[in-house]
């Protein structure tokens, strides 16, 4: 693997997101390797409980590496825009269903699809560094992939729409007021409480774990693939398509690799 490390402490697996010098940022060869990883544990006999942080302490996941996905998008049709919606991103936000338990460590930043992918986790415990953020309508669009559906579903409307209208920071303290995340802890203790709480998992019968998971999932408003799908649609082909290739294309220039 180039993008993410994988190790395994009984039946435990932690998948750490190592692209630190890119906050971690989803490119790519990582988005690839993370959908290789999530099929290969929710199939492995030898593991029931995959854990999902990142390297270094200043981000968990900065969401798509944009120097790589704005210009795949600039030119991208509608028809690809449906071509994707059995993508997401990061592997779980849409497309593969996990029907393991998986837990975030949010070490850091959990900004953008990097929220999205914190939000597709079904229980997150942050360090009380952590901070998270819906940029997105700063450049004139909104969440495709997961987002919105996953916070309405955990927050519900008013606050949803607070945080998408206003692109505001949410502190790890006021996620854990509003139910986002289930414990905020100092950053040392973050992977040692994640890994106590997925050994309490562990302990549990697997067979009504996995009936929970998918009954939650089911039970919230619509199916979660029908609301997913109507996101992913919405968010992809949102708002004044010619403004947003103008962001998006001052933002290419701006972060240009210089040869």
């Amino acid at each position: 693997m180039q993008t993410i490390v994988v190790t395994r402490s009984g039946r435990i697996a932690t998948v750490t997101l190592n692209r630190p010098a890119a906050r971690n940022a989803i490119n790519g060869v990582m988005h690839q390797e993370l959908k290789t990883f999530w099929t290969t544990f929710d199939r492995d006999p030898e593991l029931d409980v995959a854990i999902l942080t990142g390297a270094g302490p200043d981000a968990f996941c900065a969401g798509a590496d944009l120097k790589e996905y704005i210009p795949q998008w600039l030119s991208r049709t509608f028809q690809d825009v449906r071509d994707n919606v059995d993508d997401g991103l990061g592997g779980i936000t849409r497309g593969i269903r996990v029907k393991k338990p998986v837990i975030a460590a949010v070490n850091g930043w959990a900004l953008a699809g990097g929220f999205e992918l914190a939000l597709a986790c079904d229980v997150r415990i942050a360090s009380d560094t952590a901070r998270f953020g819906s940029f997105e309508i700063h450049r004139g669009f909104h969440h495709g992939d997961g987002g919105i559906v996953r916070l309405v579903a955990s927050i519900g409307v008013s606050r949803t729409m607070d945080i998408l209208y206003t692109g505001r920071e949410v502190s790890a303290q006021e996620a854990h007021a509003i139910g986002l995340v289930a414990q905020v802890v100092s950053p040392g203790e973050l992977m040692a409480t994640a890994q106590a709480y997925a050994a309490k998992l562990v302990e549990k019968s697997q067979v009504a774990l996995h009936s929970i998971k998918e009954t939650v999932l089911e039970v919230v408003g619509k199916s979660m693939g029908e609301a997913l799908k109507l996101e992913a649609i919405l968010g992809y082909s949102s708002g004044d398509v010619a403004h947003i290739r103008e962001q998006l294309r001052e933002f290419a220039e701006k972060n240009a690799v210089k040869v």
